[in-house]
């Protein structure tokens, strides 16, 4: 299950956690913070979110949302929580293991 990343799934990141685990359903999310109560795996753009800020910032002083600068992610992060995956009885690859930028064990 791919979960998008909302005010709702951040407000009740583990509970969904939680309850997806019991389920035995594997989840992937959108921000690593989300392995830290439980969550199997995500994949997100890090730093390129939070610069987010910086143009919430702008328009918020007055600059048209149209004259600011497009940015593209310059680096995706994959996290994964072995602990979860063990759990779930799911053996991540060795592959994707050494493309993780983080593992939670």
């Amino acid at each position: 299950m791919l979960l998008n990343q909302d005010t709702v799934t951040t407000t009740h990141r583990r509970r969904l956690a939680e309850s997806l685990n019991r389920s035995g359903i594997p989840a992937m999310y959108g921000f690593a913070t989300n392995m830290e109560v439980g969550g199997l795996m995500s994949y997100s753009a890090g730093a390129s979110t939070r610069r987010a800020t910086s143009f919430v910032q702008r328009i918020l002083q007055g600059a048209e949302p149209g004259d600011l600068p497009f940015e593209q992610p310059t680096q995706l992060e994959l996290a994964i929580n072995l602990k979860t995956a063990k759990a779930l009885g799911i053996t991540i690859p060795q592959s994707v293991l050494l493309r993780a930028d983080k593992a939670i064990e």
